[in-house]
């Protein structure tokens, strides 16, 4: 008779349970720790920033016996190719099977940020320009292929996406986030999740939460958010991803809010992200954030008491290998000091994921290596299109599009195929200087296949090309430890560009980083900007398609762009008293506003008809009608914004509402609708509860933060409503083309 744990015909729940009646306490606690599988070199770290313990990692011998929870980055710590990973993946889960009564195989991670984090796979553009795209859909279409080849190689979970809302740009991780608004992130992280659990990977949401928010930018610095900001800005965009994307896992911040860090964060991780948000999956520990809290935070003074906190506070694997919950942890428990329950809770939700991963089916085998693509043409072509979806034309003398003709492309990373590819690129992330693994133009080969002849001497133009280079803890201006001290352009590349300028060629300006630079009066004398961030592996293509006039340039901010290098933090969202004002010399007002971007044609936004009154539980809605009234085809991005001007709380000065990408024929028309729920105006109150006020909430329509030609206002009538959990999220828009 087949035991219940065994049949895959029982739920998942029932399944887990009984495995879990069957375990001894090590089999348990050892479903609870994974396993770094492949050293770079032999002795060597296993990451760009180990623990501080100074103690060698276990060897999988020591911790397998009795069951492992995870393995680590089979395929991705050292070059190797997909043939020799799944080889290497299988060889791991034999041993692993084979060690432990019970025969669980473990789940097999991987970062996945900008792609399957692994020699030779697609590099797609970064996060940022996932925000800037201002399309989800593509964003979903991204994630599910990267998704596919995970999956095809025998890993199980992504540790994608970056849900923390930029707070302040000099923070070396902004190149990891999608932007700079909530709603923004929700929508595309959103989407993401989509993507990758629809292609049978669990997706995991990070860092919860509060990272970005770090004072002075700096890394793994204290956080000192409060209570309203917390909820309403950081915390926001997981509620979205967990409950309309079915996010199977979560990830802890780094950081400690106002002295507690996440890891220990029983509130956090308990009562907020599973009572109140309903999560029902597994959270894992940012690498060594468990053994931190002994190291770093100073609020534990061992191993196992570290392991005894995390545990309390909701972490159910300790990642990326054991140090806490292995034997320390069993210890604490045989002695009284741990409650066995708190083991059982764990273990259970580990094992329940399994059974829905099919780890504990009795076909189960390990995967058959082959020869795999991981960079197919579909792939590439995919990825070219989120980038030229992504990039940005802020600025434009008429110059571009550009058509064929000698061009000087100067500055530090005309050259540089990598500089197009984020922090967690493989190439980035392993240190591959010089060898990506993968075809990679750069923009001047890109312009001389478009036709253009690429010269030093006599040009017509000269593209220059600026921005960062991505590495980690300091191995790059951008990227995880790489802050910055300003928004100066990095290193002397403000006095290139002015030299440039100062040559009297018209300058096309090309910023391509991973956090926005202050470029002042750089911009101004550029004949135009264009803005990619970190476009990756056909950057190069897409730019030098946006140059010549083959793609729309259809993204939009989803940073603001600074004026000044100081001043910050100085996002978009803020209070009336966050702007400028006449009580401080300090002017934070952006050079381009979040949302702006230009095009090849123009459009107008005309007719706004707002419902003029609704119930604090009723639906408002909002339509204007967008027409192109230039003479080429062209996308505009909609984007309504909500203000509340009399609550009783300082709230945002104006907040992104919704959006739709329109895309319109010359002289063609669409009716754009948007219908806003009144939870969408709902906020955290005195009391910290979340509240719908009655009363009046203004309108803006426009093309930009900046640029919100058409407005209105709607008036909430009934009494202060306090929203369930299942409050509304999103706001619908409906694109109908105006027959003339």
């Amino acid at each position: 008779m087949t035991e219940p744990w065994r049949d895959p015909l029982l739920p998942a729940s029932v399944r887990a349970a009984d495995l879990l009646r069957r375990m001894t306490l090590e089999e348990k606690t050892g479903q609870l720790a994974a396993f770094w599988a492949l050293p770079s070199n032999p002795g060597a770290p296993v990451a760009p920033m180990e623990d501080d313990s100074g103690e060698s990692a276990p060897g999988l011998d020591d911790i397998v016996a009795h069951g492992l929870g995870q393995l680590t980055r089979v395929y991705g710590t050292a070059p190797i190719t997909a043939e020799a990973g799944m080889e290497r993946l299988a060889s791991l889960q034999r041993q692993v099977t084979g060690a432990g009564r019970f025969g669980i195989p473990a789940i097999a991670h991987e970062e996945c940020l900008t792609g399957f984090m692994t020699s030779g796979a697609t590099v797609f553009p970064g996060p940022l320009a996932w925000g800037a795209s201002f399309d989800p859909g593509l964003v979903r279409r991204m994630a599910a292929a990267i998704g596919a080849g995970m999956r095809r190689v025998g890993v199980h979970q992504g540790l994608a996406p970056v849900l923390d809302v930029v707070r302040d740009y000099r923070w070396g991780r902004t190149e990891e986030c999608i932007g700079e608004d909530p709603y923004l992130v929700g929508a595309i992280g959103t989407a993401y999740v989509q993507g990758l659990e629809g292609a049978g990977i669990v997706a995991t949401l990070k860092h919860f939460a509060g990272y970005s928010a770090s004072r002075g930018g700096r890394n793994m610095a204290p956080v000192a958010s409060g209570p309203r900001e917390f909820a309403d800005v950081l915390v926001e965009p997981f509620v979205r991803a967990l409950r309309e994307g079915g996010a199977r896992s979560v990830m802890n911040s780094y950081t400690d809010v106002d002295g507690v860090p996440a890891a220990a964060d029983e509130r956090l991780l308990t009562e907020l992200l599973r009572g109140e948000l309903g999560f029902r999956g597994v959270v894992v520990a940012d690498y060594y954030a468990v053994s931190f809290l002994e190291t770093r935070h100073g609020v534990t003074g061992s191993r196992g008491a570290a392991g005894a906190l995390a545990l309390t506070a909701g972490i159910d694997v300790e990642l990326p290998t054991a140090r806490c919950y292995g034997e320390p942890l069993t210890e604490l428990v045989r002695s009284g000091s741990v409650p066995e329950a708190l083991i059982d809770r764990a273990a259970e939700r580990v094992l329940l994921q399994k059974a829905e991963l099919g780890l504990l089916d009795p076909d189960w085998e390990p995967v058959k290596p082959e020869a795999v693509d991981l960079d197919p043409p579909e792939n590439r072509a995919l990825a070219r299109l989120l980038a030229e979806r992504s990039t940005v034309l802020l600025a434009n003398d008429g110059i571009l599009p550009l058509r064929p003709c000698r061009v000087a492309i100067s500055g530090p990373y005309a050259d540089d195929p990598q500089s197009f590819l984020g922090c967690y690129s493989f190439p980035n992330h392993v240190a591959l200087p010089g060898d990506p693994g993968l075809e990679i133009p750069t923009l001047g080969e890109a312009l001389t296949a478009a036709g253009f002849t690429v010269t030093a001497d006599d040009p017509e133009v000269n593209v220059l090309v600026l921005g960062d280079r991505a590495g980690m803890f300091g191995r790059g201006t951008s990227g995880e430890g790489c802050d910055a001290e300003t928004l100066d352009l990095p290193g002397d590349q403000a006095a290139l560009a002015s030299a440039v300028l100062d040559s009297g060629v018209p300058t096309v300006l090309v910023v391509v980083s991973g956090r926005p630079y202050a470029l002042g009066s750089l911009a101004e004398r550029a004949a135009a900007v264009v803005q990619a961030f970190f476009p990756g592996e056909e950057g190069g293509t897409a730019l030098a398609r946006i140059i010549s006039g083959a793609a729309e340039p259809s993204g939009r901010l989803p940073v603001s762009i600074p004026r000044r290098a100081g001043g910050q933090p100085g996002t978009y969202l803020r209070s009336r008293l966050g702007g400028r004002t006449d009580w401080s010399s300090v002017d934070p007002t952006p050079l381009f506003p979040f949302g702006h971007g230009l095009s090849w044609t123009r459009f107008t936004c005309s007719e706004l008809s707002v419902d003029p009154v609704a119930s604090t539980d009723g639906v408002v809605t909002v339509s204007v009608t967008v027409r192109n009234v230039g003479e080429v085809a062209g996308t505009e991005v909609v984007q309504l914004y909500l203000s509340d001007p009399e609550a009783s709380v300082v709230r945002p000065e104006k907040w992104l509402a919704g959006f739709g990408r329109v895309e319109l024929q010359p002289g063609a028309a669409a009716r754009v609708t948007f219908s806003v729920h009144a939870d969408r105006t709902s906020f955290t109150g005195l009391d910290l509860r979340r509240r719908v006020e009655p009363g009046e909430i203004g309108v803006a329509v426009g093309r930009s933060s900046g640029d919100l030609p058409l407005q209105g206002s709607f008036t909430l009538h009934g009494p202060v409503r306090h929203p369930a959990v299942d409050r509304v999220l999103s706001v619908p828009v409906e694109i109908v083309p105006v027959i003339s």
